[in-house]
């Protein structure tokens, strides 16, 4: 099933590749959606028989190199299926907005089919040759995606920036994976075997080389401080749908890779340098929400925000390996909290780029000064953004509260100073969020020179089948939580038993 789910787009790519016959531009998208569709549905039914609490489920092993120790092994487990849910959702609420997309409809639809492929494979992922191969891939393809649909020529400057950046930080991850491959004997990449055998207990040094290495490919990904230039403009020049992807979904290989890959395979050194993880995910979360409050562009500002909230994921990874004045339920609370997290800002922040979109698409311009009054001539459009807004900020209700929640509890036990500066990030994020609205839908109404009051259009059918879906999902979870936390709680709690082990 998993293999099915994660190829049906890239062999959708290919048969649209292949047809001579030129379509229309809809048929192209309409087939995208229907693809997207079903990839929904079949995770749908994935997630209906996933065995709570029974580990990794849905594998299967192939031979690939095994000279090398390499295998297609692919599986889901409480972590990783939230996440390839997740994706398929985002990817749909994203070719449903494509309907309107008018430039190069092909490239287009078949760049994104290949991308849920690359993130899909990724989140199924149980070798690490197979993880690092869709980790590279979706550099290219968005690569690609930001020069082609992105804002002209600063486009391809903000694609060739993101490249540059996230495929150096993509050879430390390499490093890092074939030092592990070289310690384990036999020698493999097989995730399962490498966190059975955790090769590299008792190395001191040459397992902190080792979490250097993956640790710097994850945070460039993530992205965290110091690592974060390249996101504002990758997502101020994106197009909305890439912007979605890149933040809903590409974003979380960092942090999904802490989970998967540097917390079990390397628990020793995990514990030895939690307290980095935990300084850098603080510093990241006031940092990102400062200088979020200090941007006049609100594509940019909503891209800061993620900065501020992948520093939360970083503060409860790290904060579960320090087992001295916590106990256990205290690191599975931050466990799960970050995995929620992970699965909170892909709905949140993808609706809110996606509201980027429909702004730049009305007016021409992403800065707030420009527009004033919006409540009036376009309320829908008004709504979402409020909802959004709200739920970025964490309001009870909504699935960031229960994140953010989840993630202070379980980090307050051990790292109370810590979770204290990170908490204030929440109170500039309100700050920043309400003064947006306040500046562009109160008041009288203004619009950028070139655009008519009379001719404003709210929401389109397409954008409000897009983003509300995303919105309602953020608010279901925020109201019964227990049906993602009942997959994701067994699996943290298997992650924190291997980290203290």
């Amino acid at each position: 099933m998993l293999t099915v789910i994660v190829f049906l787009p890239l062999l959708t790519c290919a048969v649209l590749l292949l047809v001579r016959r030129r379509l229309r531009n809809r048929t192209y998208v309409g087939v995208w959606v229907a693809v997207a569709v079903a990839d929904l549905l079949l995770v749908i039914v994935a997630w209906l028989g996933f065995r709570v609490g029974g580990g990794l489920q849905y594998e299967q092993r192939l031979r690939w190199m095994p000279g090398a120790g390499v295998s297609y092994h692919v599986g889901v487990d409480g972590l990783s299926l939230p996440l390839v849910a997740l994706t398929c959702l985002l990817f749909l609420a994203v070719a449903v907005y494509s309907l309107q997309e008018e430039r190069r409809v092909r490239s287009y639809v078949c760049l994104f089919l290949f991308l849920q492929t690359v993130c899909l494979g990724l989140f199924v992922a149980q070798d690490l040759i197979l993880f690092f191969v869709f980790f590279d891939l979706s550099i290219v393809g968005m690569f690609f995606v930001i020069a082609g649909w992105g804002h002209g020529e600063r486009g391809r400057a903000a694609a060739l920036k993101f490249f540059l950046y996230t495929f150096v930080g993509s050879l430390a991850l390499l490093l890092g994976f074939i030092g592990l491959y070289l310690a384990a004997v036999p020698h493999t990449f097989d995730l399962v075997e490498l966190t059975r055998a955790n090769p590299l207990a008792g190395r001191g040094g040459y397992g902190a080389m080792v979490l250097l290495a993956i640790g710097v490919g994850l945070a460039v990904k993530t992205p965290t401080v110091p690592f974060h230039t390249w996101l504002p403009p990758a997502h101020t020049e994106a197009p909305a749908a890439g912007s979605a992807i890149l933040a809903g979904i590409l974003l979380k290989m960092g942090t999904y890779g802490l989970v998967r890959i540097a917390m079990p395979l390397l628990p020793g050194s995990w514990r030895d340098y939690a307290l980095v993880f935990i300084v850098v995910g603080a510093v990241s979360a006031v940092y990102g929400a400062l200088v979020a409050l200090a941007q006049t562009d609100f594509k940019r500002m909503v891209a800061y925000t993620s900065v501020n909230h992948m520093g939360y994921v970083f503060l409860a990874v790290g904060a579960a390996g320090v087992l001295a004045g916590t106990d256990a339920g205290a690191r599975a609370l931050a466990v799960t909290g970050a995995v929620t997290q992970m699965v909170s800002h892909g709905l949140i922040t993808g609706a809110l780029f996606l509201i980027t979109g429909v702004l730049y698409n009305r007016g021409g311009t992403y800065e707030m000064d420009a527009y004033s009054g919006l409540a009036g001539p376009a309320p829908r459009l008004a709504a979402a953004t409020g909802v959004a807004a709200f739920a970025s900020l964490g309001i009870p209700g909504f699935s960031g509260f229960i994140a953010e929640f989840q993630i202070f509890a379980g980090s307050l036990a051990s790292q109370a100073v810590a979770t204290a500066v990170a908490l204030t990030g929440i109170v500039i994020t309100a700050t920043l969020f309400l003064r947006a609205l306040r500046g562009m839908f109160l008041g009288a109404v203004r619009l950028p020179p070139s655009t008519d009051v009379n001719g404003l259009r709210d929401l389109a059918g397409t954008e409000t089948l897009s983003i509300v879906p995303l919105l309602a999902l953020a608010l279901l979870i925020g109201v019964a939580p227990r049906l993602l936390l009942d997959v994701v709680e067994p699996a943290g709690r298997v992650l924190v038993g291997l980290v203290a082990r």
